[in-house]
C-alpha cells in the first residue's frame, strides 16, 4: 500500500519531530512523559492499525498529522463563544493541513498525494470522501477510548442532556463500520459514562 517506504518514514518522521516539539507532556504507555501531540499521533496510528489496516497511504499519512502542532493555535486565542469555536476550528484544519503539506514536500510527495492528505486532515468531504470518513472515524475512536473521559472531568458543570448530545453528535460523525467497531469490544469504553454512551446510541 506504500509506493515509496522511506519517503512515507522521512513523512512521518517529520510529523513526529513537529509534534515532539509540544512543551505540554502526558503519561505514555510505560508512564513516561511524552509530548502531548506526538501521544496523540501515535494512539491514532495504532487505532487505525486496529480499526483498518489496510488504509491507504494517505490515511496513513493524515492520522499522523491530524493534530500537528495543536498547541501553537490554542482555542483561548479566540473570543470563547461559539462563533469564535468555529472561526478556531476552521483556522485549525487549515493549519493542520498546510503544516502536513510542508512537511510532505520535504519529505519528497508529489502534489497530488499532498493534496488528499490535505483533504483529509482538513475534514474537507466527511460523509462523500472515504478517507476523510476514515481519518473521523479513527479520530471519533481515540476521543472515545483515550479523551472522552478526561474532557468529562474538565466539564464538572454540564448537564446530563449536554453529554447526551456530545456523544449523539459524535456517534453522527462516524460511519457505521466504526459504530460496529465500537461496541464490539476491540475499543475500551470509558466505564463511568458507559450508561450515558449506552442512552445516546440507543434513543
Amino acid at each position: 500500500m506504500i509506493a515509496d517506504i522511506q519517503r512515507f518514514e522521512r513523512a512521518i518522521a517529520l510529523f513526529d519531530a513537529a509534534n515532539a516539539e509540544d512543551p505540554r507532556t502526558e503519561p505514555g504507555p510505560d508512564g513516561t512523559p511524552v509530548p502531548r501531540e506526538l501521544l496523540y499521533a501515535q494512539r491514532m496510528t495504532e487505532m487505525l492499525e486496529r480499526f483498518a489496516p489496510g488504509a491507504s497511504e494517505a490515511v496513513r499519512l493524515a492520522v499522523r498529522a491530524q493534530h500537528i502542532q495543536r498547541w501553537k493555535s490554542p482555542r483561548d486565542s479566540y473570543p470563547m463563544d461559539r462563533n469564535g469555536y468555529l472561526q478556531w476550528r476552521t483556522n485549525l484544519y487549515k493549519f493542520h493541513a498546510e503544516t502536513a503539506g510542508a512537511l510532505m514536500r520535504e519529505a519528497g510527495y508529489d502534489e497530488e498525494m499532498i493534496e488528499r492528505v490535505q483533504k483529509a486532515v482538513g475534514k474537507r468531504g466527511l460523509k462523500v470522501n472515504p478517507e476523510t470518513q476514515l481519518l473521523e472515524d479513527v479520530t471519533d475512536l481515540v476521543f472515545i477510548e483515550y479523551y472522552m473521559l478526561g474532557f468529562a472531568s474538565q466539564k464538572p458543570d454540564y448537564s446530563e442532556e449536554k453529554w447526551l448530545d456530545i456523544i449523539r453528535k459524535t456517534w453522527k460523525k462516524m460511519s457505521a463500520d466504526a459504530h460496529a467497531f465500537a461496541l464490539s469490544g476491540k475499543v475500551k469504553l470509558p466505564e463511568p459514562l458507559v450508561p450515558l454512551i449506552t442512552r445516546a446510541i440507543s434513543e
